[in-house]
């Protein structure tokens, strides 16, 4: 049965909704469900998906990303119905790494549209998996934010903690949850 959580985290509430396998429908930092169930295609939308206090490994893998790890929500499998640009953008975002973000023209041509900055502006958009299918780490040409689903506050936030791992002293951890002065 498909299943929803959410779970408080440093940057405000953490909603995932997931199917029956454990992928990622959609997710946030949001706390109105209804709002993200919105957000999933029709053809995936569960009718009424159950709540849980806990997803297993999705739940972990968001305080393991607010701890200074994202490696685990890069394993989380998700699922979106999109057509082939969009679904290989999407697969090519999964692996920009934390601290080195990319820009949408980059994002394209590393997903083999090399004129495709419009259809990853377009991917990131309509990603309804934030966090599991990084969004937040593509800017535009330039260097400016663009958009983001959850506010440009919280991209920043989200790049300024994810480069602050970047600047961890080796040994010393990617980071922590405290995201006081980011």
């Amino acid at each position: 049965m498909s299943a929803l959580a959410t779970v408080p985290t440093p940057l405000g509430p953490f909603t995932a909704l997931v199917d029956d396998e454990g992928a990622v429908l959609a997710s946030g930092w949001t706390d109105d469900a209804d709002g993200l169930v919105a957000l999933v295609h029709a053809d995936l939308r569960p009718a009424d998906p159950g709540r849980r206090a806990d997803l297993g490994e999705v739940t972990a893998a968001v305080a393991a990303f607010h701890g200074g790890d994202p490696a685990p929500a890069a394993a989380i499998p998700v699922r979106q119905v999109s057509g082939p640009a969009t679904t290989a953008i999407r697969e090519r975002l999964r692996a920009v790494p934390a601290g080195e973000p990319t820009t949408y023209g980059e994002l394209a041509t590393a997903a083999g549209y090399p004129r495709g900055h419009r259809l990853a502006a377009r991917a990131c958009v309509h990603n309804a998996a934030t966090l599991f299918v990084p969004c937040h780490r593509v800017l535009r040409r330039g260097g400016g934010l663009g958009g983001y689903r959850w506010g440009l506050d919280l991209k920043e936030r989200l790049l300024a903690m994810e480069a602050s791992w970047c600047d961890a002293p080796e040994g010393h951890g990617r980071g922590d949850a405290s995201l006081s002065g980011v």
